[in-house]
């Protein structure tokens, strides 16, 4: 199983980006979908969840409004579309899929600063 998270970067406060999160070595449609993030001596903290089939996502309290978690069966890929950033969502971004077992990616970095 391969999980491979893609699209981090240097950004300005109030700017945008999307992550990626591809798969491969699973059955991508059949398992759960979340992303986490961890800052420097922070705990990890989930983002946002997405079910399998993409009916149903739950939000941090801390991005609601502002992140939109998606997914793409078809191409075996999990989405965070983030808006108005702010220097506090600077973190480590992981990808988790999730069904009887878990697979986590290495992680993409994100930083929000002028």
């Amino acid at each position: 199983v391969r999980v491979v998270e893609s699209g981090g970067a240097l950004v300005q406060p109030g700017g945008s980006l999307r992550l990626s999160c591809g798969a491969s070595g699973l059955t991508f449609s059949i398992y759960a979908g979340s992303w986490y993030r961890q800052a420097p001596g922070k705990e990890r903290e989930l983002v946002a969840s997405i079910s399998s089939t993409g009916g149903s996502t739950t939000y941090g309290d801390s991005v609601k409004g502002r992140f939109t978690i998606s997914r793409d069966n078809g191409k075996n890929t999990l989405y965070l579309q983030m808006n108005s950033l702010k220097p506090e969502d600077t973190a480590l971004y992981l990808c988790n899929l999730a069904r009887t077992g878990s697979y986590w990616g290495q992680g993409t970095q994100v930083t929000v600063s002028s």
